[in-house]
């Protein structure tokens, strides 16, 4: 009986990884469709996204059920609690690469992004699908220092958000409300995304240590970190 418990454990962690690969190939696929007006890619995402919430449906369920038969406590509770959260943010953060992927579907056959903001664009997308892999490598390996450093590398998306922001206010903007308000909406996008991988980190942190991480000073070197069973 103990063996099928962990197993389910097990799976609801396995769940997790599947489901922060999805929505990391999501942003990467949304970022190509908003650059290049690709319908096609765009709608793929879009389709794709129902994966990811039907990943999530299942292991809610399966979490809950598991704290109705087993109770768990400590470590074995903590793993349930923080799957269910990061389950929530995974699932959110497919939604966010959905709504890329619908605003190149509502330009198209027009191209979103105008010319001078691409490489920024490009360079938000490509930094978003990085986050979600490095979250995605902390909850396989439960590695606390990697989960820590996610923050540190989550300030650079914030960087090129204000970089946007400042092409915006820019008196030379001659792009028009339109496109002004798309900009907006795929900076807020991107910049939601990051924050939800590092949520992502977060929570393994506590999973880990029964601390949160804004109590813990970042790593300056390498520390040994136990591992937890179960996610």
């Amino acid at each position: 009986m103990r063996d099928a418990y962990h197993e389910e454990l097990d799976s609801i962690g396995e769940d997790l990884v599947e489901m922060a690969r999805l929505v990391g190939s999501a942003i990467g696929r949304a970022t190509t469709a908003i650059l290049d007006a690709d319908l096609k890619l765009a709608e793929s995402v879009i389709a794709a996204d129902q994966k990811v919430d039907d990943l999530q449906h299942d292991l809610e369920a399966r979490a809950i059920a598991l704290l109705a038969r087993q109770q768990p406590v400590a470590t074995d509770l903590r793993i349930v609690v923080t799957s269910l959260r990061m389950s929530a943010d995974l699932e959110r953060s497919g939604d966010l690469a959905q709504h890329v992927a619908k605003l190149a579907r509502l330009r198209f056959p027009e191209r979103a992004v105008p010319n001078d903001l691409h490489a920024t664009i490009l360079e938000m997308g490509q930094l978003a699908q990085r986050l979600m892999a490095k979250a995605a490598e902390v909850v396989i390996t439960k590695d606390v220092d990697l989960a820590l450093q996610l923050e540190a590398d989550d300030d650079e998306m914030d960087l090129l958000h204000r970089t946007l922001f400042q092409h915006l206010m820019d008196e030379r903007w001659k792009h028009g409300i339109e496109t002004a308000v798309d900009v907006t909406l795929l900076g807020r996008y991107y910049e939601r995304f990051a924050d939800h991988a590092v949520s992502v980190a977060k929570r393994v942190v506590y999973l880990v240590t029964g601390e949160h991480a804004d109590e813990l000073q970042p790593p300056t070197g390498p520390v040994e970190t136990g591992a937890v069973e179960g996610v």
